[in-house]
């Protein structure tokens, strides 16, 4: 009889073959398996990394012509699509160092009208190069030198007449009349007008940085080219009027200011007819409106800093600028008031026909500038005024 013989544990260790078909798997394996998988389903379908496209730029190339011969002067390239014509003057400057930006003039035509700093070459563009005319501008001054140039003449002008120099009045003459008490307060008052505009043409608005050429400061002022800033759109010496062409800007008003420094500190000048009353009354109505100007003028320049342009400027608690209930421009009536008061303040023909002339331009802004408010529909229905209250 066979025996049945068995098997000994040492055979079981000694067999891989039997003892890894029959061991068990681990459970941390298990545990381990099924948490991969489990992040693999979470994290859906995988993604091939995004390719970087890089974008390309078109430069443009500008080429600056001579608008009288023609003749090429440079060529501007490597200009991105985001410049603008004033980045251009630059770098034709760096190019031609004996023009500024501010004496550049360019054009896309010879005789067409001059491109405006802010312009965007790409909208200039109808191909990768784009031909501009060149002008020289010839000496450029700023905004802020024209109008203290304005300002400071006729202030300069006035006391040279109040001193009566020689060559200009008669000196046995002057040296025997006695100068009647008005002439003084004249004085006073002339000096103050000017005095407030060069202060607030300082301190107060905010006057373009632009440039003008500089024989237009004597011969055709600031309005021949543009029209002024919007804070000084009711500045006295920039008003010209028009009668047939433009007058000539400081030309006229350093003209005018001689004429009226001329009668008012002549040795012969005869005091107003109404004597006291009449100079005290035209003397307090001057400096009221002297007054209003200067708060009508800080309230304009406050909307404009604000950035809130499209509404109108409402009155506060300071009673100078309640006039903005009754008319659109109470700036220009201020200025008005001025100079009709210091006529009668003074009773001589120069300074009626200034005021007169000064009256009928500021109306014709006032009422432009009326329109404009309407349009935009930013003040009350009942404000129906443009410069006088209820009349124009």
């Amino acid at each position: 009889m066979f025996r049945r013989h068995k098997t000994n544990a040492s055979e079981h260790k000694r067999n891989p073959a039997v003892q890894g078909s029959a061991l068990p798997v681990p459970q941390n394996d298990m545990r381990s398996f099924f948490s991969l998988s489990q992040l693999v389903l979470s994290a859906g379908h995988l993604r091939p990394p995004p390719v970087l496209r890089h974008s390309k730029i078109t430069y443009f190339e500008v080429e600056i012509l001579d608008a009288q011969s023609k003749k090429q002067i440079c060529v501007v390239d490597k200009i991105p699509p985001s410049s603008t014509l004033l980045d251009v003057k630059h770098k034709f400057h760096k190019v031609c160092p004996q023009w500024y930006p501010s004496r550049i003039g360019l054009r896309l035509e010879r005789n067409g009208s001059f491109l405006r700093d802010s312009v965007n070459i790409k909208s200039l563009a109808a191909s990768s190069i784009i031909t501009l005319y060149f002008t020289d501008m010839g000496q450029q001054v700023s905004w802020t030198t024209v109008f203290l140039t304005e300002y400071t003449g006729p202030l300069l002008i006035y006391l040279l007449f109040y001193l009566r120099l020689s060559s200009i009045y008669d000196a046995k003459e002057s040296a025997r009349s006695v100068r009647h008490p008005i002439v003084h307060l004249a004085c006073i008052c002339h000096c103050l007008h000017y005095l407030r505009h060069l202060l607030e043409t300082l301190f107060v608005h905010k006057i373009s940085e632009g440039h003008t050429p500089l024989k237009n400061l004597i011969k055709n002022s600031c309005h021949t080219n543009r029209t002024p800033p919007e804070s000084h759109g009711r500045c006295l010496l920039c008003f010209v009027w028009k009668a047939g062409g433009v007058m000539q800007g400081c030309t006229f008003y350093w003209g005018f200011t001689s004429w009226i420094a001329y009668y008012i500190n002549h040795p012969q000048y005869t005091p107003p007819s109404f004597g006291n009353r009449q100079v005290t009354f035209a003397a307090l109505t001057f400096l009221i409106c002297e007054a209003g100007s200067h708060f009508i003028n800080v309230a304009l320049v406050h909307q404009n800093q604000s950035g809130n342009k499209a509404s109108f400027p409402s009155p506060s608690i300071n009673p100078f600028t309640w006039l903005f209930t009754l008319v659109s421009c109470p700036n220009y009536t201020y200025e008005i008031g001025s100079w009709v008061s210091f006529t009668l303040m003074t009773q001589t023909l120069p300074v009626g026909v200034f005021a007169l002339l000064m009256a009928i331009q500021m109306a014709l802004w006032a009422r432009k500038k009326h329109q404009l408010y309407l349009k935009r529909g930013t003040f009350s229905r009942w404000r129906k005024a443009a410069m006088i209250p209820f009349i124009l």
